[in-house]
């Protein structure tokens, strides 16, 4: 299980959980309870190769769509396949369910992403 104090975040309501070399992409339960219901969610192709604030694909709800964004310049090494057979899991259990997994190629990026206290107060601004 991904715990909050482990992450990083952007300020497009995305996770990023750094292993490495790697890292995974998610959407943050604030951008989940947004949205509301998500029935949709186009990943991009494995091996796509992504500039930091890149849209690499879109999340579909009762309420909206939205792009999601590129946290960090990388390559798509995997996606989450489950999620476009049942989007609803991110509604579920957000901080699970990774839309995809990259190698990062520009590490000093990592210095631009929100901390867990930095994230609460940005979305503690918004609300």
């Amino acid at each position: 299980m991904r715990v909050m104090k482990d992450l990083l975040f952007t300020n497009e309501h995305e996770w990023v959980d750094v292993q490495g070399e790697e890292a995974y992409v998610g959407l943050t339960e604030f951008a989940s309870k947004a949205l509301g219901d998500i029935v949709f969610v186009e990943l991009p192709e494995v091996d796509e190769e992504y500039s930091a604030g890149d849209s690499f694909g879109v999340v579909e709800s009762v309420k909206a769509a939205a792009d999601m964004y590129m946290p960090l310049d990388g390559v798509v090494t995997e996606i989450n396949t489950e999620l476009e057979d049942d989007p609803g899991q991110i509604n579920q259990s957000p901080l699970e369910n990774w839309f995809l997994k990259f190698k990062i190629t520009n590490k000093s990026q990592l210095d631009e992403l929100m901390t867990p206290a930095d994230y609460e107060r940005f979305c503690e601004e918004e609300a």
